[in-house]
């Protein structure tokens, strides 16, 4: 095998192993949907029990699904980062 060979043959398996964790971080997006499905099912409950406490079900609520979204939009930013930045090709340049 050639070194021109064998460094396309490297490039590909970076490329090909970037797609998979590109994959599998953006797999991370389903978690946060089923807990925010589940939190606002939990507070809808809640205020059909006690109307009085649709502020403070409401507003718990909100700062939950904000913190488990984050979840899922820091799994967007590395599929993102793995698919276009490639950050791993530099390495095997030079």
């Amino acid at each position: 095998m050639t070194d021109a060979q064998a460094l396309l043959l490297a490039k590909a398996l970076v490329l090909m192993g970037q797609g998979i964790g590109a994959g599998l971080a953006l797999i991370a997006g389903i978690g946060p949907g089923i807990g925010e499905g589940y939190a606002v099912g939990k507070a809808i409950e809640t205020i059909g029990r006690q109307p009085e406490a649709k502020s403070s079900a409401t507003t718990t609520m909100f700062i939950g699904c904000a913190v488990a979204e984050s979840t899922g939009i820091y799994g967007l930013l590395v599929g993102i980062i793995l698919l276009f930045v490639n950050p791993f090709l530099k390495h095997l340049e030079g």
